[in-house]
């Protein structure tokens, strides 16, 4: 069944929040998005150029496309990211980053206009409404970064990052639907050039003594990052853009809702981080939100039942 497909992505996804907490105590941001997605691309292009050569030709109309998606999808997405998690608990961080159905749901209106039912935003206010405690919540070095109201500059990162994710698997969606293109095609050149850009980056405003990795910590890092760009860049993004073709990005972006559950599990076996309860009632609370968003959606005709896919 494609939900539980859907579910198992987000249920191994989620353990990327406290593998890039890990990653980040023995390494920089913007260094740790760098190596991650040249890294990342290395194997997704490698992939298609043992496929098929032809298929790495990048077509006139595909250049826009895949700036676009380069610039927001990797590079201000994960620098953002691994900016705002550097101060936050990986829980925390996972629970901020499911803001992200709000974003979908106006993109998809401007993009795709798909409707907004009273039901749909009804879903869409409970669970902005379950986010309320957990944002008022603020411990450690949080406290050093007050931005204003109860917002901190790493939780208004995080946000951010949710943002320009969104818009990225928007993009993502136009270049698979209307360009047909493949998401290993999507991916590995954007993830390359993003790289790349945040290479450039990290090179004018992080410490290079020779690179930014913690001395004696360079093989730990490569594995961590390995296993990150398995879970994340190869088998997940790629899961995503496959889901794209059966789901809508408002729904699945909904479903991720449940990965701060997840994201605790993951956090408390790896970082011995116990999980807030506040963190656990409150997605609790934007599960019925998920509820309203699915009914709806599924009413409306987004969601193609299993047997008609």
């Amino acid at each position: 069944m494609l939900v539980l497909l859907a579910l198992f992505m987000y249920a191994v996804w989620s353990s990327l929040f406290p593998l890039g907490k890990i990653a980040l105590q023995n390494s920089s941001p913007l260094f740790l998005t760098a190596f991650r997605m040249i890294f990342a691309s290395a194997i997704l292009l490698g992939a298609l150029a043992l496929k098929n050569p032809q298929s790495l030709k990048i077509c006139k109309k595909n250049i826009l496309p895949l700036l676009s998606l380069t610039i927001f999808s990797i590079y201000l997405t994960n620098i953002l990211e691994f900016w705002g998690l550097r101060h936050l608990s990986a829980a925390k961080t996972c629970f901020i980053y499911s803001l992200s159905p709000f974003f979908a749901a106006l993109f998809s209106y401007i993009h795709f206009k798909e409707k907004v039912n009273v039901k749909k935003i009804v879903g869409i206010l409970i669970g902005f409404l379950g986010f309320i405690p957990v944002l008022k919540l603020q411990t450690g070095s949080e406290k050093m970064f007050h931005a204003f109201g109860f917002f901190s500059w790493p939780e208004l990162a995080i946000m951010g990052a949710a943002l320009f994710s969104v818009y990225g698997w928007i993009l993502l969606r136009l270049l698979v639907k209307k360009r047909e293109v493949s998401p290993f095609y999507a991916n590995g050149y954007s993830m390359l050039m993003g790289g790349g850009l945040a290479l450039f980056h990290s090179f004018f405003v992080e410490s290079y003594t020779p690179i930014p990795v913690a001395e004696g910590k360079g093989f730990f890092f490569l594995k961590i990052v390995a296993l990150m760009v398995l879970i994340s860049n190869v088998l997940c993004y790629n899961l995503y853009g496959f889901l794209l073709k059966r789901f809508t990005a408002t729904f699945l972006s909904f479903l991720g809702l449940l990965s701060p559950l997840f994201t605790s599990l993951s956090s408390w076996v790896l970082l011995g981080e116990s999980p807030p309860w506040i963190i656990l009632a409150s997605t609790g609370v934007v599960a019925l939100g998920l509820f309203l968003v699915y009914q709806a959606e599924l009413k409306q005709g987004y969601i193609l039942k299993t047997e008609k896919v």
